[in-house]
């Protein structure tokens, strides 16, 4: 061997070790569970990101509109300059040609406390009190319908891992009756066409296998667009699908929604928004009360005291405004906003009338749902025992290919049926969940 093959060998061996080394070095493939799912979902979703936002500048109206209605305090500095005369003037510059000011030379430098009186902004805070409350209600709902999006998508991905198995194991088992039949046709028990059956059977089961695993990879994809900021599928999920998850009565959950139903909430706040505008339309007839306060220097000459007298001083002023006429403007106004409560009215009506209609259609999925697992978990299990006993059978010469074949797809239909109807139920729960918001899917 040269010395040149020796080295390359030497080599291809340490970079095999640094290889090994840093596959073992490497993390382990987080595990998700269903909670941190949904915690995961919140953080990455644009909807609920944008419910969280209009939830946030709702709050921030209530502080906008309370300082409408509490004093304000601001500072003023100015100078002020004026055309004067040209002549001599006990005023300091002279006299002003026209009176645009107090004097030719005006300095202000002052502090103003502002206070308006007006129904029409305690109504407008009181509004935006409500619409606070219609945005918390929508960021509940946007909350639990992504809850809904993830526990479908979440064992969605499961129920897909679940049949990837039963397809794999239904495909081993097609391998393994089709060398069963030629190993009977070898021995002259069976026709070559139970050989041809089994392997069209062994190839059906092959392409199903593929299926799945293409069933699981879009799955898969779906879950991570939902948990990762960036394009991420090494993760894999906690499988508690199986695990007993009780009903509550129709009675409880009649009793959880109307005490914390979003959707109910939502209507009723908005409704509560449209009395306040509507009393805001009808302060506009009524005068309006504004007073301000000054304190500070509004003088031709900048300075505390000037010539021994004091040069700083306070002014008070009282507005009162009186609507007389604005071509119908308040009016249409007023008729604008009952418009709007009457239609925030039928919204609450009609979503009084929904909530009802809705829980008790997902209870009734809920509890239908349920009551047919176990029917489902027995006909997989005796499906289970129906495959091994006409394969004894068929061995024996006593069952035809077509019913071994009929039991190998009988087993993986009610195998997959049954998964199907754990996801069914998990899902029911969490449409449940998002009407009571106790359900625990």
């Amino acid at each position: 061997m040269s010395r040149a093959t020796w080295n390359l060998i030497v080599v291809l061996a340490l970079f095999s070790s640094f290889v090994i080394a840093q596959t073992s070095l490497a993390p382990p493939p987080p595990i998700i569970t269903l909670d941190e799912a949904i915690r995961r979902a919140q953080q990455n979703s644009v909807g609920f990101g944008a419910a969280r936002t209009a939830n946030g500048t709702a709050n921030a109206n209530i502080t906008i509109a309370r300082s409408a209605i509490l004093p304000n305090v601001k500072g003023e500095a100015q100078y002020l300059y004026t055309q004067g005369t040209g002549t001599p003037s006990t005023a300091f510059g002279g006299t002003p040609i026209f009176i645009a000011n107090n004097a030719v030379h005006e300095y202000i430098g002052q502090a103003n406390v502002h206070q308006d009186l007006s129904l029409a902004l305690a109504y407008d805070y009181r509004r935006t009190q409500a619409d606070a409350r219609v945005a918390k209600a929508r960021l509940e709902i946007a909350k639990r319908g992504l809850a809904v999006v993830v526990v479908q998508r979440f064992y969605g991905l499961a129920v897909a891992q679940r049949k990837l198995a039963t397809s794999q194991s239904a495909r081993e088992e097609a391998q393994h009756f089709l060398k069963v039949s030629e190993e009977l046709e070898a021995g002259g028990e069976v026709a070559h066409s139970d050989v041809i059956k089994a392997q069209i059977e062994a190839n059906d089961k092959q392409r199903a296998f593929q299926e799945a695993e293409l069933a699981v990879e879009n799955a898969r994809l779906d879950l991570a667009l939902l948990l990762f900021k960036d394009f991420n599928q090494n993760f894999s999920i906690s499988d508690d699908l199986s695990t007993p998850t009780p009903l509550p009565t129709m009675d409880e959950l009649a009793v959880q929604a109307r005490k914390s139903n979003p959707d109910l909430a939502a209507a009723l706040a908005a409704r509560q928004s449209a009395d306040y505008e509507v009393g805001s339309a009808h302060s506009a007839y009524l005068p309006t009360l504004g007073f301000d306060y000054w304190y500070g220097l509004d003088s031709t000459r900048v300075g505390w005291r000037i010539d021994g007298i004091r040069n700083v001083g306070y002014a008070a002023a009282a507005t009162l405004t009186v609507p007389v006429w604005n071509w119908g403007a308040t009016h249409a106004h007023v008729q604008q906003a009952e418009l709007a409560r009457r239609q925030a009215q039928l919204e609450l009506a009609t979503a009084q009338k929904t909530l009802l209609a809705q829980m008790q259609s997902l209870y009734a999925e809920a509890r239908v749902s349920l009551s047919e697992l176990d029917s489902l978990r027995q006909s997989a299990a005796l499906t289970a025992d129906s495959l091994r006993l006409t394969e004894a059978r068929y061995r024996g010469g006593e069952a035809t290919v077509l019913e071994v074949v009929d039991a190998q797809n009988t087993l993986t239909l009610s195998r997959n049926a049954y998964d199907d109807g754990e996801l069914r139920y998990r899902v029911a729960l969490a449409n449940l969940q998002t009407l009571t918001g106790t359900l625990n899917p």
